[in-house]
């Protein structure tokens, strides 16, 4: 048995990796060639025209394309460049405008890990005869006692990427494989250094490939040029408190930037409604949520009572601990989430993701927030 799981010698197991040209991807690569694997680079042209070819630090852009090269030129491996951009605009940039007019706050790289890599690279790898396709993400793949693989958050809970990665199938779980998932980042930076590989001190990616400047109603605007739909700025009481010039620069929750200055009390977005073109607004109080609904559930959890809830943790965005919650699965791929304790600023569009203590039991999309009562 190989370090990858396959009884097979690693010279003759061939690993297609997945490389974006960051540190992770290329330490995965570089360490696997070190361990004598039969390893393919691939790297996915995504987006590559415009600001996002010169901004260091989003992932995809042409610099990290020639880093990737480099690396497995050092290495002695070979390395494909693959045309993805009408694909990725397709499945991801589409879509991500298409969520913001609907008044969603969308999270494209759940998408683009859903659709580009984890469906499309993974069927390349394949067609490469690749035995396994690895990245460079963080999160643990482990063997159940009945012989299932299962994903667990990383061992860097820094670094942890199990929330971006829910919607990762059965079957693709099969194929995959992170080897950085048990142990922590800084060991990833000192390998990169023994393998003199150099973008050793490259710094982690930080934006959406293609919003490399932030301004997300920028690319919807250049995408659906409709997006620009002016409507009321509207209390929850009924009262018309002002104007926007677009719901697309609106989020479920945002305090600052409303254009409502001058009022006595603090408010806060806590609905959009696009076919009203309404932005509402109400206080802190009226953010609070203790019933998600869930649709496009994944669920990688084995068996499970659907006549009983399950108690489980449950992340609704990336940067926060997860929360104690009851979780029923519906019919049709659907969930409810009942929250221990009331949570604010529940976005559609977001995620759910599910967790039994450090397990991922899989998650899916939020299709809307309330509070019930009793």
């Amino acid at each position: 048995m190989n370090s990858l799981g396959l009884n097979k010698a690693p010279g003759d197991t061939r690993v297609v990796v997945a490389m974006s040209g960051g540190v992770d991807s290329s330490v995965t690569a570089a360490m696997l060639k070190a361990e004598g694997y039969d390893v393919v680079g691939i790297t996915l042209q995504l987006y590559d025209h415009g600001a996002a070819i010169e901004k260091r630090g989003a992932c995809c852009a042409g610099q990290d394309i020639y880093d990737a090269r480099r690396v497995a030129e050092m290495m002695d491996f070979p390395h494909y460049v693959l045309d993805y951009e009408s694909r990725f605009r397709d499945s991801v940039i589409d879509d991500f405008a298409d969520s913001y007019l609907k008044g969603e706050t969308p999270i494209p790289c759940v998408r683009c890990n859903q659709t580009v890599k984890f469906r499309d690279l993974l069927e390349t790898a394949q067609d490469l005869e690749g035995d396994v396709l690895a990245t460079g993400h963080y999160i643990e793949r482990r063997m159940e006692d009945d012989g299932t693989p299962s994903l667990y958050r990383a061992f860097d809970g820094g670094k942890d990427q199990s929330y971006f990665l829910f919607a990762t199938t059965p079957e693709q779980l099969d194929f995959l494989r992170f080897p950085l998932g048990a142990w922590p980042k800084s060991k990833t930076r000192e390998l990169a250094l023994e393998l003199g590989l150099a973008i050793a001190d490259k710094p982690d990616s930080q934006d959406i490939c293609f919003v490399p400047d932030g301004d997300y109603a920028r690319v919807v605007r250049k995408v659906r040029p409709e997006a620009d739909q002016p409507g009321e700025i509207v209390h929850m009481d009924g009262r018309v408190l002002g104007e926007h010039q677009g719901i697309i620069g609106y989020t479920i929750g945002q305090r600052k930037g409303l254009g409502i200055g001058g009022l006595s009390e603090p408010l806060y977005v806590v609905k959009l409604d696009p076919e009203a073109r309404h932005v509402i607004v109400g206080p802190r109080e009226a953010l609070d949520r203790n019933i998600v609904h869930v649709r496009e559930v994944n669920w990688l959890g084995g068996d499970v009572d659907t006549d009983a809830p399950k108690r489980i943790r449950v992340k609704l965005r990336s940067a926060m601990e997860p929360l104690d919650a009851a979780l029923t699965l519906l019919p049709e791929n659907r969930a409810e989430v009942t929250l221990m304790e009331p949570h604010a600023g529940v976005a559609p569009g977001q995620a759910a993701v599910f967790y039994d203590g450090e397990r991922l039991l899989g998650g899916g999309w939020i299709a809307g927030a309330e509070r019930r009562v009793g």
